[in-house]
């Protein structure tokens, strides 16, 4: 059985360069390494319900933490049996964001911390009632929220457009210190802190 590993971290902290570099080296290594990431824009219906709500295309939904959090869920447990499927084919499931982010974007929106019923309500909804597969190590990608807004911006350039979510600056702030909480209370699993990721090192911690 592989291991599930996540990634999570702020909008621009550059998780899909982690993503690539630590991919490229646990396959330098022997390992066998298949990749998804969340929410499943063009995949699934509610990720793509995700997508309208954070350009304000859902009416008052996209302003309810509750009901975009259900829909976050909803995408995950369409997915888990897929998750499930690949982990028994491939020695590392790599996931850029999972169900922590639901928990942390969600928890800074309510003015929350890591230890709020919020918290507590993504684990229920999305493990105990969903059955999503839980993560062996979750790798929290951190830079400051000033930094991580500048690259937002500037992928807003070139790719695409950012949305409400990434355009709130205090939001992001108050995320980056759920995610410290979460990582500090090891929620779901344990947590590993990455700052100036050294691939061959990470990637040697991840297949232990």
């Amino acid at each position: 059985m592989g291991r599930l590993i996540v990634i999570e971290g702020l909008d621009g902290a550059g998780k899909r360069t982690l993503a690539n570099g630590l991919t490229a080296a646990l396959t330098a290594e022997g390992a066998t390494v298949t990749a998804r990431a969340f929410p499943r824009y063009g995949v699934d219906v509610h990720a793509d319900l995700v997508h309208d709500g954070l350009h304000g295309r859902l009416g008052g939904l996209g302003d309810e933490v509750y009901g975009m959090a259900v829909l976050y869920a909803l995408d995950r447990h369409g997915a888990a049996d897929e998750i499930r499927k690949a982990l028994g084919q491939h020695d590392v499931v790599l996931l850029d964001r999972y169900v922590a982010s639901n928990a942390a974007y969600g928890a800074a929106r309510l003015h929350q911390d890591a230890h709020g019923e919020f918290v507590d309500w993504v684990r229920a909804i999305e493990i105990e009632r969903f059955g999503c597969p839980v993560p062996d190590l979750q790798l929290l990608l951190r830079v400051s929220a000033e930094v991580a807004a500048e690259r937002a911006a500037g992928r807003e350039r070139t790719e695409r457009a950012r949305d409400t979510w990434e355009t709130d600056n205090d939001l992001q702030a108050r995320c980056a210190a759920v995610y410290d909480g979460l990582a500090e209370r090891r929620w779901l699993s344990p947590w590993e802190v990455v700052t100036d990721p050294d691939y061959a090192a990470l990637a040697a911690r991840v297949v232990t």
